[in-house]
């Protein structure tokens, strides 16, 4: 009657990372993984910085302080156990004008409240680390890393021996008291005991095909990069003092597992759930947008701040001098685009952007709400966590 245990919607490292703990929780459970493309990890988790975050930003006590801190460390020994590239570099976090200085120090105590070693820096150790940043103080944190998020994914979907399904959109959900049965655009019906959704930028519209109302909605919000022509300016990772009004990080400089240094994200809202440059428009998907009051409110309270990333989208002069806060030598010539991506922001009907991780139960399903950075570098607890809700339902 059914063709699996669990259905995974989404090809993510949420989704894989699920599937990867649901065989390893309880081996012999038959796990089929939906993809709507026709490769893994196509979107968030193939379009952003490798970051291997440490965790030191988030509210002690919440999911993604707990689950970026083990997960930190189960990435590292993950990627070492697979031969995935990755290295544990550490960074600094640099506060270049006086007002982000009781921001600076209220993060040392977050990342001793969080577990996390920190070492607090002058202007002139600052350059011992990073000879051409410049800050009045700066914090080191020496558990954040880099590596390769997409072969991580490939690893996860290997060693689950769950089945993949590509090219599977998903377009009707049948929920009944036995279980769970999926239609996809191609005509594929798929049925199961229970079913989990990681479709991230589209996991609002999935939870309302399976008749549940999530509260929520997903706004999504561009994050473009730059690159360094020479990326010998830059050692490691160096990030500004984040606004703990907004869950972005500000534009901050990685130097990646390849070598490469990558600039940014800004964060302007995307015209389409997948809307990955000013000329990808989806009515559907900004009509949605737009009538959620949520947006409007967010639009009215931090239309400043929007006002200001939006010019560093439109104007590469901007983006640059937002970069020479922390790296006065670069020259507008010294930036190349690269590939942008999009951040899935779970938005509540208020405007509040959701801050934690967001996971919702119904009958015979699991909802992974919101599940932006650090959820590639907590994937694998995350999917502890859902694969845990997930076999209880069966």
């Amino acid at each position: 009657m059914f063709d699996c245990d669990v259905l995974v919607i989404g090809g993510g490292i949420v989704g894989l990372s699920t599937a990867y703990a649901l065989t390893r929780a309880a081996p012999g459970t038959r796990v089929t993984v939906l993809e709507k493309e026709h490769a893994l990890a196509r979107h968030q988790t193939g379009r952003n910085s490798g970051v291997i975050h440490s965790g030191i930003y988030y509210r002690p006590g919440s999911l993604k302080a707990r689950f970026a801190v083990q997960g930190a460390a189960e990435m590292v020994k993950f990627c070492a156990e697979w031969g995935i590239p990755h290295e544990v570099t550490g960074k600094l976090i640099v506060a270049t004008t006086r007002d982000e200085l009781p921001r600076l120090h209220a993060l040392v105590q977050r990342g001793r409240e969080n577990g996390i070693p920190v070492r607090e820096l002058g202007p002139a150790q600052i350059s011992e680390y990073e000879p051409r940043v410049r800050g009045l103080a700066a914090i080191h944190v020496g558990t954040t890393g880099v590596c390769d998020y997409g072969a991580v994914a490939e690893r996860l979907a290997e060693s689950s021996g769950a089945r993949v399904l590509y090219g599977a959109e998903v377009t009707l959900v049948d929920r009944r008291p036995f279980g769970v049965a999926v239609r996809t655009a191609d005509g594929r019906v798929v049925r199961a005991k229970v079913l989990v959704n990681c479709a991230g930028l589209h996991c609002d519209r999935i939870a309302r095909l399976a008749g549940d109302d999530p509260g929520m909605r997903i706004v999504p919000f561009r994050g473009e990069y730059y690159e360094l022509a020479d990326p010998s300016l830059v050692r490691g990772l160096v990030y500004p003092v984040p606004d703990p009004a907004f869950p972005f990080l500000g534009v901050h400089l990685t130097r990646g597992i390849d070598g490469g240094v990558h600039i940014g994200p800004n964060a302007v809202p995307a015209l389409a759930k997948e809307g990955y440059g000013w000329s990808v428009v989806r009515p559907r998907e900004l009509g949605a947008t737009l009538a959620w009051p949520g947006s409007w409110a967010i639009a009215r309270e931090h239309w400043r701040y929007g006002a200001g990333e939006l010019h560093r989208s439109l104007s590469k002069r901007a983006f640059t001098e937002a970069v020479r806060r922390l790296l006065p030598i670069v020259e507008e010539s010294d930036l190349r685009r690269a590939a942008p991506g999009v951040r899935a922001q779970a938005v509540l009907r208020d405007g509040t952007l959701v801050d934690d991780f967001l996971i919702r139960e119904a009958p015979r399903t699991v909802h992974v709400l919101n599940a932006p950075s650090p959820a590639a570098t907590a994937s694998l607890p995350i999917g502890r966590e859902v694969a845990t809700r997930a076999l209880a339902r069966l």
